[in-house]
């Protein structure tokens, strides 16, 4: 297959995966008038610290097992080779994900005091064990879809899962009043449901066989994913831990919002997530591999800027339309993590040139660094800031991020990346940003601003003449 089919195949599965990720962002910010009617700023913050330690103890109980497995399924074209990959995969996350529960539902009192002062909130930390659980399990075998490139079966899942999941915080919460319990509770009943599902429909590939030697050269690869994982984490939740104990709840809440607005950028990028490792790893040949890798970053920064830029211009009146009055300085934060998002999304296509050599070994030194750049500004910028001096420590980290990993990926699998097309597409969307928000011209100023992005990418030379010939003749074509 050739460069533009190669393309078209991670651009439709792309685009499905995003199909499902457009509901539930969708209704997660449909769902942000709900949160702020009927929990307070400090209820909400809860919530988010919960789900930032869900996140960090999957990423422990992980292993890096869910990396390891879409390297490995693609090492073997025979059936019975990668249904052990897959078998040895699940019952490793079964293991762990069930340690994680016991340990955390014992440790509930404990882990509540030391993250919201007092033992009070032991029942929504074993809740959250609960959804650990769920989540772990769930995603190891939706995993396999992603792997199959099932893309459509995948997103069914994901939908029902939404699906379920609101209807039970709808009932939880506006019927029954269980307040932040009733919308983590309702979150992990839709991933357990679909999760028995999924284990009904793969009952015949789930047999009980591990591979012993096979688990250790799968950890060989993903434990040295583990802390780079951690420390990604650190560059991407602590700034709601930080937020928390240098300031309050109330102003993680408002910063959450303004993470909730910005995650158009996350829905990009979560579909574009879905599809690459897949994509990326099946393609057999380095030559072509290196040359599709390398059009995928330009592309994927030409795209993700212009949202980014859009969100910048545009988040005061999507705040003020989608969230309480007391909610509206959440938008202050939107455009800095929006271009956060920008830089990580190159990080990801920059990072599986590591995993195709299989050099993960040093990758933590790369986030390692990152994550001392945001700790050190979250801690110098929150004091005086508050969640704005969050969001510019996130940026930073990120960038410094995108730069480092650049650096060592190409000292181990070199690309040949279209470096000044990616800075062209990239400085344009901050310039036009900037401009918008100094000018201050109103709703009016920032949509022409935003539709500007791609016109102003013409006298700066980022079209090539094949790409110029193909806008043109877009442009040319009768409408019917």
């Amino acid at each position: 297959m050739g460069l533009s089919g190669e393309l078209k195949r991670l651009g439709k599965h792309s685009a499905i995966y995003g199909l499902g990720g457009l509901v539930s962002r969708i209704l997660a910010v449909l769902l942000l008038p709900l949160y702020t009617h009927y929990l307070s700023t400090s209820d909400y913050g809860q919530i988010e610290t919960l789900v930032a330690l869900v996140t960090v103890l999957t990423i422990v109980l992980q292993f890096g097992i869910s990396s390891a497995f879409f390297r490995f399924y693609f090492d073997s074209d025979d059936p019975a080779g990668r249904r052990l990959v897959l078998r040895t995969s699940f019952w490793f996350t079964m293991t762990m994900a069930t340690l994680g529960l016991v340990v955390v539902t014992v440790l509930a009192p404990q882990i509540s005091t030391w993250l919201f002062g007092d033992s009070g909130d032991a029942n929504l930390v074993r809740a959250s064990a609960v959804s650990l659980w769920a989540q772990l399990n769930y995603l190891q075998l939706t995993n396999l879809f992603r792997v199959e490139e099932r893309s459509v079966a995948f997103v069914l899942a994901s939908l029902s899962n939404i699906l379920l999941t609101v209807g039970a915080t709808l009932l939880l919460v506006v019927v029954l009043d269980k307040g932040p319990l009733g919308v983590i509770v309702g979150n992990f009943m839709g991933t357990l449901i679909v999760y028995l599902a999924l284990l009904g429909y793969r009952r015949e590939q789930l047999g009980l066989q591990m591979s012993w030697p096979l688990l250790r050269r799968m950890n060989h690869f993903g434990l040295p994913l583990v802390p780079s994982a951690l420390l990604l984490w650190v560059t991407n939740f602590s700034d709601r831990f930080f937020l928390v104990k240098l300031t309050d709840t109330s102003e993680v809440g408002l910063y959450s919002v303004g993470v909730r607005v910005a995650s158009a950028m996350v829905l990009l990028l979560t579909a574009f997530r879905m599809a690459w490792p897949a994509f990326a790893y099946s393609i057999k040949s380095d030559d072509e591999a290196k040359q599709t890798y390398a059009w995928v970053l330009t592309y994927l920064v030409l795209v993700s800027t212009w949202i980014a830029t859009a969100l910048t211009l545009l988040s005061p009146w999507m705040v003020d339309w989608l969230t309480a009055p007391q909610f509206a300085s959440a938008s202050r934060v939107v455009g800095p993590l929006a271009f956060a998002a920008v830089a990580f999304g190159g990080y990801i296509v920059i990072a599986i040139g590591i995993g195709r050599a299989r050099r993960t070994q040093f990758n933590w030194v790369v986030t390692g660094f990152a994550a001392v750049v945001n700790v050190t500004l979250n801690l110098t910028l929150i004091p005086p800031y508050g969640m704005m001096g969050a969001a510019i420590a996130t940026l930073a980290a990120y960038v410094v991020m995108f730069l480092g990993m650049t650096w060592w990926s190409q000292r181990i699998y070199r690309v040949p990346y279209q470096w000044r097309r990616v800075a062209t597409a990239a400085a344009a969307g901050v310039t036009l940003a900037v401009a918008g928000k100094l000018l201050g011209g109103g709703l009016p100023l920032a949509v022409i601003l935003t539709l500007a992005y791609p016109l102003v990418l013409l006298p700066l030379g980022f079209y090539l003449p094949a790409e110029r010939r193909r806008l043109r003749a877009l442009r040319l074509r009768p409408r019917t």
